[in-house]
Parts: structure tokens; C-alpha cells; sequence
């Protein structure tokens, strides 16, 4: 199939805030690629499109015409994609009650509750359905595994000549062409290290697999990376990080620990910057939940935290074990911040305003500019409609 689709699976896409108020459900990163990323990789798709939120399609468009329609939280794998690949017109594929995907002739077929059970496939096979946020990061090193087999099949590394950099089980480690290391040591003898093109790796740099360095990311000096950890497009992350998703273009670039935590895109942490991932008791954490308006149980003891994009933190911020923290929240100051912040915050542990929309995109403006990258309008369309919809979060607002 030439075209596909990807679409937000209700149930995912509200579990998955705050990361899915500003991109439709298959574009999140989880291993080396977004999802999307590896529906197209694996089927050698020419065209994709989404069928998400409205005010997302502007930026996330659909395609018109046959389509295989996929359930955008869906990770595949060999078999599932060959499942896929089986269905026949007006087909669709279901795992218990969750449909997995439909082979359909345009949009407008597309009915979740109306999908003819006649042409119902059950699949049986075990599932990775992204339906919690904390998945991306749980999940991270085995989707780095996929990936990375999916990428390097039947290519060659281009290595490193660096005679002081130290590569461990050197065969589960593959760099691509105009990637810089320098005096650093990469350990892949618990799981592949990835290292995309022109990405860096400054000196003294401790790198343990699974581990993905995406497109023209920065590893800063002396940083130690542990086990599961991917680096997006054009981040720079230093400090001591441990099983953590960067999307992409978000910078941690300073000493300060971060653990078992998810990272949107255009987000900054300043200098010695810390985030808890284990609470003192040992207990199971529990984070907010935007489907129920409260605090949901992860059944995890390590849990660091959700960042959204465009959220900041000034030097020397501190983040307690499962904390949420909404798109465009500028944090700062002394101490811990509620373990909920909600979108465009602006404050800290003494208490919060409203960062002013007229403000957020100014700053947004120059943080993209400074990547090279452009705020346009198709973004801050978005944004707007996501100022609105969170707008009831911020309680200490005087308009409510």
C-alpha cells in the first residue's frame, strides 16, 4: 500500500497528554524514530497522513484515496505488519476491542463504531499499544532495539578514527556519516548504540545501551548517558541521564540528574537542574491524569517526569517523582513545584500567574529561530487553540 494513515485512537490520545496537545498520537518518539516514522520505514509508504484533533490537521494533514488506516499508538512489529499488509478491501484488524487497523478507500469510511463486523480480522498475537505516557519511557530500549535493527539492516557504520574513544561490543554499534566522537567511551554490550548523522559526542562522554543519538543532537563534556535513553533531533543533553526520551530540539545541556522521565520539543533546563525519579518510601508513584482530573497510580517505583514542549526551567530547579508539567510552563525558583503544573504556568513553588500568550510567543519565536527553525502560523495556531483548552487548568487565573 502506497498511502497510509494514522489515526488517534481515542482512548490513547487522552491517556497521552500533555504530549498529544500538540501532535497527533504517532508523532511521538519512542526507540530511535516516531511512530509514524516506523509505519512508513516498515511499509515503504510514499504518502502519510493523520486523522487527529481539527485544530491539529492544519499542520497534520490527511490524505485522500485508499489508505490503510493504522491506530496511531500502535508500535509495530514483523508480524503485525504483515497482518496489516494481508488485509483485504474494507478489512479491518482488531486485538480484543481495539481496532489496529482498517483497510479502507477514503476518510469519510472511516467509522470506528460503523467498521462492518463481517470484514472483522482478529489478531491474536501480543500487542505494544502506547496507551500511558510513562510507556515511552518503559518502553524506550526495546523500541531502540527495533528500531535500530530496522535502520542498519545490511548497511555498514561508518565508524569512528578517534583513536581515543573506546567502543564496547563495537559490531551493536553504528554511526552514521558526519557523526563526531571524541575521547568518549560507548558501551553496547547490554544494547545497541545509534548515532545519527552529524550528530556530536564531546569529550568524556559515558554512554551505556540501548541508547539513540538522533539527527545533529549534542552529548555535552563528561555527561553520562545510562541504559535506554534517546536523544531527538538537535537536542543538547549533558549531566547524568537515565532512561529518558528527548523528543526533539530541547536542551538539558548542564550538569543535574534526570531519570525515567519524557521530554517534548523546545524545552530548556537550566544549570543543575534535578529530577526525582524514586520517591523515599520506595512506593509505587502516581501521576496526574487529564481523562479523570486527579492523580492516577503508575504501578511504577521509578517515575521522573512528563515535560511538554516549549516548557522551561531556570537554574538549579527541582522536580519531584512523577511530576506533570504542561506545554509552556516557565518554571523557576527555589524548592518544588506542585507535582501538577498546567500549561503556560509561569512561577514556581511560591505559586503561579499566567505566562501571557502575546509573551510565550515571543519566547517560542526565538527558541525555534535559534535551531533553525520558524514559528509560523500553521504553530502558533495550535498553541492559541491549546491556551484555550487549558485554560481552565489555571485556577489562579482571575477570569475563573
Amino acid at each position: 500500500m502506497d498511502h497510509i494513515m494514522l489515526f488517534d485512537d481515542p482512548r490513547s490520545r487522552g491517556n497521552l497528554l500533555p504530549f498529544t496537545f500538540t501532535r497527533p498520537v504517532a508523532e511521538i518518539r519512542v526507540g530511535i524514530l516516531k511512530i509514524c516514522e516506523k509505519w512508513q520505514t516498515r511499509l515503504q509508504a510514499k504518502n502519510m497522513g493523520f486523522l487527529t484533533q481539527d485544530y491539529l490537521q492544519l499542520k497534520y494533514p490527511a490524505i485522500h484515496g485508499p489508505a490503510l488506516y493504522i491506530n496511531g499508538a500502535l508500535c509495530p512489529d514483523e508480524d503485525l505488519v504483515n497482518a496489516i499488509e494481508a488485509l483485504k478491501g474494507n478489512e479491518s484488524l482488531w486485538h480484543q476491542d481495539t481496532l489496529l487497523a482498517s483497510n479502507l478507500d477514503s476518510p469519510e469510511q472511516f467509522q470506528t463504531d460503523h467498521l462492518p463486523q463481517k470484514k472483522k480480522v482478529n489478531y491474536e498475537k501480543d500487542i505494544q499499544l502506547l496507551s500511558r505516557n510513562w510507556h515511552i519511557f518503559q518502553w524506550n530500549g526495546n523500541e531502540i532495539r527495533r528500531d535500530f535493527d530496522l535502520l542498519t539492516k545490511r548497511r555498514v557504520s561508518w565508524g569512528t578514527d578517534d583513536p581515543h574513544t573506546h567502543l564496547y561490543q563495537e559490531p551493536n554499534i553504528f554511526i552514521e556519516k558526519g557523526a563526531k566522537i571524541k575521547a568518549a567511551i560507548l558501551n553496547a554490550t547490554n544494547g545497541p548504540i545509534y548515532i545519527g548523522k552529524n550528530a556530536e559526542i564531546m569529550e568524556g562522554a559515558l554512554i551505556r545501551g540501548p541508547f539513540a543519538l538522533c539527527e545533529d543532537a549534542t552529548i555535552s563534556m563528561g555527561a553520562k548517558i545510562r541504559e535506554n535513553t534517546t536523544v531527538g533531533p538537535k537536542c543538547k543533553v549533558g549531566g547524568e541521564v537515565s532512561n529518558v526520551v528527548f523528543m526533539g530540539h530541547s536542551n538539558k545541556s548542564h550538569d543535574g540528574y534526570m531519570g525515567n522521565s519524557v521530554i517534548g520539543e523546545w524545552c530548556n533546563f537550566g544549570a543543575n537542574t534535578v529530577v526525582s525519579n524514586l520517591k523515599n518510601n520506595h512506593m509505587p508513584v502516581k501521576v496526574w491524569d487529564y481523562t479523570k482530573g486527579g492523580f492516577s497510580d503508575t504501578g511504577l517505583q521509578f517515575c521522573g517526569a512528563m515535560v511538554a514542549d516549549h516548557a522551561k526551567l531556570g537554574i538549579g530547579s527541582t522536580l519531584n517523582t512523577g511530576t506533570v508539567i504542561g506545554v509552556g510552563a516557565n518554571l523557576f525558583g527555589e524548592g518544588f513545584p506542585r507535582k501538577f503544573v498546567s500549561s503556560f504556568a509561569w512561577g514556581g513553588a511560591s505559586g503561579f500567574s499566567t505566562f501571557k500568550l502575546m509573551r510565550f510567543e515571543e519566547t517560542a519565536q526565538k527558541a525555534m529561530a535559534f535551531k533553525g527553525m520558524e514559528f509560523d502560523e500553521k504553530e502558533r495556531a495550535i498553541l492559541q487553540k491549546v491556551f484555550e483548552l487549558t485554560r481552565p487548568y489555571r485556577i489562579w487565573d482571575k477570569e475563573f
